[in-house]
């Protein structure tokens, strides 16, 4: 076992799958000599040459269409949006073309595409959105979005090993903060599985990506306190683990729902509706979800830290919903 951040994982990711599968390359704006934004590709340039890591002009819906023509032709091409704000750019080539070519003809889409997001860095509105759930209700996509980097290394192999489209979130506040052990030998996360990364009793926390340090946090005040939460970090938005969820609360029989996109239209609203229609009866309580204010995300990091969902909603949230 050796410690990594998160960002460290996914680059380790890349260049195994890279070395394994000469099919795999890289392209996007500034990845290649610059080692992109935020240096998650630093060094593959040198390693692989222009052909494997290509650097594109600023052209989301252009790169993101080639890649896709790349996977139909059996390549599996890893796209890097250069801030997930981007994606909507290139909305049209993964909503309506590479979602899509399953259902027509059975043909098969092993695109990634890597999408840093999420706020918590005063990048203010055009640089700190978390559009996930733009995606959410469109069949043939994938989407995870890991929370460590054990996970975050095992999901990208998956992803790059995987035949549909997967879009993989990683969370820019985690790049450099947050270290794990993986192990030197080559693993995989399975697509599509959640975990419960704390025991409790009393209530569960289901939640994903940044949100999954807020949860454990949170639950280790209220441990203090009397109050036993269990946090499942989802890994996998798309498809759901439902299992997974529902394990969680006929264990607790009252849950919160935490995410870091705006409360209204995001995926806690599914989950919640999911739980509410097929384990109603294991509910003591009204199902909770703590979401970001409906609004853009602010530049000023006093107005952003407000905006964002923080430690305390979460405790007192928990403790509200203890006194059912």
């Amino acid at each position: 076992m050796k410690e990594v951040t998160y960002l460290d994982a996914i680059r380790e990711a890349l260049d195994e799958e890279m070395t394994r599968d000469r099919d795999v390359f890289l392209l996007g704006e500034d990845i290649g000599f610059y080692g992109g934004a935020f240096r998650v590709t630093e060094g593959l340039y040198e390693k692989y040459g222009q052909w494997r890591v290509i650097d594109t002009p600023l052209s989301e819906s252009g790169f993101t269409g080639a890649a896709v023509g790349a996977a139909l032709m059996g390549m599996r091409p890893v796209v890097e949006m250069q801030f997930a704000d981007f994606i909507s750019c290139a909305f049209d080539q993964i909503v309506t073309v590479a979602a899509k070519n399953f259902y027509r003809w059975g043909g098969k889409t092993p695109v990634v595409i890597r999408a840093p997001f999420g706020g918590n860095i005063h990048g203010g509105s055009f640089h700190s959105q978390c559009p996930e759930g733009w995606f959410f209700n469109v069949p043939g996509l994938k989407m995870v979005a890991p929370s460590n980097p054990y996970d975050a290394k095992g999901l990208m192999k998956a992803a790059i090993r995987d035949d549909d489209p997967v879009i993989f979130f990683e969370h820019k506040y985690l790049y450099r903060r947050i270290k794990g052990s993986i192990p030197d030998e080559d693993y995989v996360v399975t697509i599509g599985k959640a975990k419960v990364v704390r025991e409790g009793k009393d209530i569960s926390v289901i939640t994903y990506s940044a949100m999954v340090h807020t949860a454990l946090e949170a639950a280790q005040i209220l441990e203090g306190e009397g109050i036993s939460a269990e946090v499942v970090d989802l890994r996998t938005l798309l498809p759901l683990d439902k299992e997974g969820i529902y394990n969680s609360v006929k264990k607790t029989n009252k849950v919160i729902i935490l995410y870091e996109t705006p409360k209204t239209g995001g995926i806690g609203g599914e989950v919640a509706a999911l739980i509410s229609e097929d384990i109603f009866d294991y509910l003591d309580g009204p199902v909770v979800r703590i979401g970001a204010k409906d609004t853009p995300v602010p530049y000023s990091p006093p107005m952003e830290e407000f905006y964002l969902p923080s430690v305390d909603n979460v405790v007192e949230a928990a403790k509200k919903l203890a006194g059912y």
